[in-house]
């Protein structure tokens, strides 16, 4: 079953690559959705897919990638937008 979620990653995450290495996690998982940096230094992202392919990826955006530091990560089911692709915003 295919759900969206939206996540509030807080935490040294600008700057270290985690747009990209996020993209790629989520093509890896097959999920499509966007990721973007926000104003205030944090980074928001939403993934659609299989619900156990999603709980990966909010694993994996508990870390990041090897630059980053990951304070917090705030997940909210989101609406189906039944999107294709995963593209990286701002």
């Amino acid at each position: 079953m295919n759900k969206r979620l939206q996540f509030y990653i807080k935490g040294n995450v600008q700057g270290v690559w985690f747009r990209k290495s996020c993209k790629e996690e989520a093509e890896r998982l097959s999920l499509s959705g966007f990721v973007r940096n926000e104003a205030n230094g944090d980074v928001y992202c939403e993934a659609e897919g299989d619900i156990e392919d999603l709980m990966q990826f909010a694993e994996w955006c508990k870390t990041g990638p090897q630059l980053a530091r990951v304070d917090s990560v705030k997940m909210i089911e989101g609406i189906l937008a039944n999107t294709n692709g995963f593209e990286i915003t701002r």
